[in-house]
């Protein structure tokens, strides 16, 4: 059976157990050394800091809600300018009935039909910019090709939030815009390369940005939770009008 200075030797600090023979055995753990008192403040000081670098639980932060416009595909025969779809005013009504429940500063859309159409069912009062529309494209083939660089569409997309933010501090701001100009500017906020942000922008999903101080950071990505009670989309999952 070990000895006091046995189980030093072994484990070196541990937990000695008297038995009833009169010898020692050696615990099963460890001694577990206690935390300084002070250890908890520094892990809440700690979280508290890193939150505060993606502008959560900061005062002054205006989030900007970037909303790609609801489905026009089903039943599509205007390609130049398309209208909402019935199963895109709804997807519209739906991301409208989440929008209401919160304070909202004023709602911006784009001056594409389909991105006023979604607008207006969250709102009277929308205010159009032209520095929300889509990339410039073309589809030929059956394909889409984008002739717009993403630079350029980027640099449009950062001036409509920044005006937006500095004309509603401190505020909740809706922008309806298009897919492919959306996910450039997402890249954008979070330092992605153009086209490394693999996802497909599903129609009404909600890309949250706070914004303060002159920084920027992503919240949420196109989240559609309001359109979890809809029936799949007939030409298989988000698919559709690409813009």
């Amino acid at each position: 059976m070990p000895t006091r200075a046995a189980c030093r030797s072994w484990t070196g600090p541990t937990k000695f157990t008297e038995i009833r023979s009169g010898g020692w055995s050696c615990a099963s753990t460890r001694r577990v050394s206690q935390p300084p008192p002070d250890a908890a403040d520094d892990v809440i000081r700690a979280m508290r800091s890193l939150e505060h670098s993606y502008l959560l639980g900061v005062e002054g932060v205006t989030e900007i809600w970037l909303v790609r416009h609801a489905d026009v595909y089903d039943g599509l025969d205007d390609v130049r300018d398309p209208p909402l779809s019935p199963r895109g005013r709804e997807q519209a009504r739906r991301v409208a009935q989440r929008v209401r429940l919160l304070p909202v500063a004023a709602v911006y859309a784009s001056p594409a039909r389909r991105a006023q159409e979604t607008a207006r069912l969250l709102s009277d009062e929308v205010r159009l910019d032209s520095r929300l529309g889509e990339a410039a494209a073309r589809f030929t083939g059956g394909r889409l090709t984008v002739d717009e660089r993403p630079e350029s569409v980027v640099d449009r997309m950062r001036r409509a939030v920044d005006d937006a933010v500095a004309t509603h501090p401190a505020a909740r701001v809706v922008m309806i815009g298009h897919g492919i100009a959306i996910l450039n500017y997402l890249a954008d906020v979070l330092r992605l390369s153009p086209g490394t942000l693999r996802l497909y922008p599903p129609f009404t999903g909600v890309s949250i940005v706070r914004a303060h101080d002159g920084r920027r950071a992503v919240g949420t990505l196109f989240d559609v939770s309001h359109l979890e009670a809809m029936s799949p989309s007939p030409t298989g999952g988000g698919s559709g009008w690409g813009q």
